[in-house]
């Protein structure tokens, strides 16, 4: 074994030359690019224009040529740029893929791609945006019913291809001599479907990978809705649609082992009989061999599981006759597993913001509530648990109570208001009271308690004093 055919430790077997550059499509891996003298096996080479657009040219001028070089190559009429993603032996074998035969007359590369080429060719990229908007309102004016999904200048700018999606055929004669007119170029017009429009543009699908058109799919192979059903798919237009609007290619991938694996499946049409009821088919797992049967198909509480082993089991007895005690063969000794709701693991309020100042009104409720738990007077007012036994109209001695001043603290102002109306709102007599004011000594004095309701009335039952 030569140093040649040796590869770094970090590059773990693999041949990092064999990668193409991830800012083109329909990338193909080269396994034999280590292998010397793979470039000289074949003189074809494989050149890839913008997005999947991709040709075959001969190296005539036996160029020394790697992956990711610029060349400029034959086109009809002038020159046209592309980039270089395969070379070597396994050239004539993606022309076998496309039906394309390696000894027919293909064009030929010129040159590596000059300076002034770069430039000409970066000019004419940045007219196709601008392009593309302004022929698609040239369509619709002229009343066509076609989408222009694309636009691609030529390298030398004196050509560009127009990429066109119509569910009809078209008479764009007139289209092609206002676009020419337009723009000053050579037209071609080329129709596309919508999974090659999905594979210009680009894209990821539902799975987080690249399209399957935009990376490695070149040959459209027809899509039904039978792989669906083959594969116990739902029928829902929004899952089995792609970007493109059309069926999934990725449905037909593993429609063959479906189809293997479901041949070892009973017929569905053959119902189960125990000792106690009939159980009819429901579903099938036939990647993982299982079965579910049920005695009524609209209510799966009765729904039970079984082997594909068990079910022809229970089939052969009843061919001969017999019924099993249960479909399970245990005696109904096994428990069937627990339903997980998956919705019932996490609250649905964990991604509600708390309130503001949710402490300071928790605080506040907790004030409120000790103030209607405690005890009251007769009045109504709150007093103090240490002097809740003491009563009401006990005389005072000493110094005042805290209650007491509490209450002549209360309303003072309202008091002083009821005085100034009744010195200044009424008559007064020639003693200085008010009409209808009773003499000083008759008043209760400020600072004595007032009586409950009711008290002043004598119990011997006089009149009040």
């Amino acid at each position: 074994m030569t140093k040649d055919f040796q590869s770094a430790p970090c590059q773990r077997g693999l041949c990092a030359r064999g990668c193409s550059r991830q800012d083109h499509q329909l990338n193909t891996y080269d396994y034999l690019a280590d292998v010397p003298g793979n470039d000289r096996l074949s003189d074809l080479v494989e050149v890839q224009f913008k997005n999947t657009r991709k040709d075959y040219f001969v190296n005539s001028n036996h160029l020394q040529l790697r992956k990711g070089d610029i060349v400029a190559v034959e086109a009809t009429p002038g020159h046209d740029i592309g980039t270089v993603t395969l070379t070597g032996s396994l050239v004539p074998l993606q022309m076998s893929k496309t039906r394309l035969k390696a000894d027919a007359g293909h064009k030929r590369i010129y040159r590596i791609a000059r300076d002034i080429d770069l430039q000409k060719w970066e000019e004419s990229k940045a007219l196709e945006h601008d392009t593309m908007i302004k022929s698609r309102q040239i369509a619709k004016d002229l009343g066509l019913d076609m989408k222009i999904g694309d636009v691609e200048y030529q390298g030398d700018g004196n050509k560009a291809i127009f990429y066109y999606i119509a569910d009809q055929r078209v008479d764009f004669r007139v289209l092609i001599k206002v676009l020419a007119e337009e723009f000053r170029v050579r037209i071609e017009m080329r129709q596309i479907g919508a999974r090659q429009e999905a594979g210009r543009i680009g894209g990821f699908g539902p799975c987080g990978r690249e399209l399957c058109c935009a990376t490695w799919i070149k040959n459209f192979n027809t899509v039904s809705t039978q792989a669906a059903r083959i594969q116990d798919v739902s029928l829902t237009p929004q899952k089995l649609a792609g970007q493109c609007a059309k069926l999934k290619c990725c449905l037909n991938y593993e429609v063959s082992t479906y189809l293997d694996a479901q041949q070892q499946l009973p017929p569905r049409d053959t119902s189960l009989y125990t000792r106690d009821a009939e159980y009819r088919y429901v579903k099938a797992d036939a990647l993982a061999g299982l079965l579910t049967y049920a005695t009524d198909r609209r209510d799966l509480s009765t729904a039970v599981t079984i082997p594909v082993s068990r079910a022809l089991e229970i089939i052969e007895l009843n061919a001969r006759g017999e019924k099993p005690e249960d479909l399970l063969g245990d005696g109904g000794k096994s428990k069937r597993p627990a339903v997980v709701d998956l919705a019932e693991q996490d609250s649905l309020t964990r991604f509600d913001k708390e309130r503001r100042g949710g402490k300071r009104r928790k605080g506040r409720s907790d004030q409120r509530q000790r103030r209607n738990d405690s005890p009251r007077s007769a009045e109504g007012q709150q007093t103090p648990t240490d002097n809740a036994a003491a009563p009401a109209s006990a005389p005072h001695q000493g110094r005042r109570p805290a209650d007491e001043g509490r209450q002549q603290r209360q309303r003072p102002r309202r008091d002083n208001r009821r005085d100034d109306r009744r010195q200044h709102g009424r008559p007064r007599n020639a003693e200085g009271q008010a009409a209808g004011e009773r003499p000083a000594g008759n008043r209760p004095s400020g600072n004595a308690p007032q009586s409950p309701k009711g008290d002043n009335k004598p119990k011997d039952g006089g009149q009040p004093a």
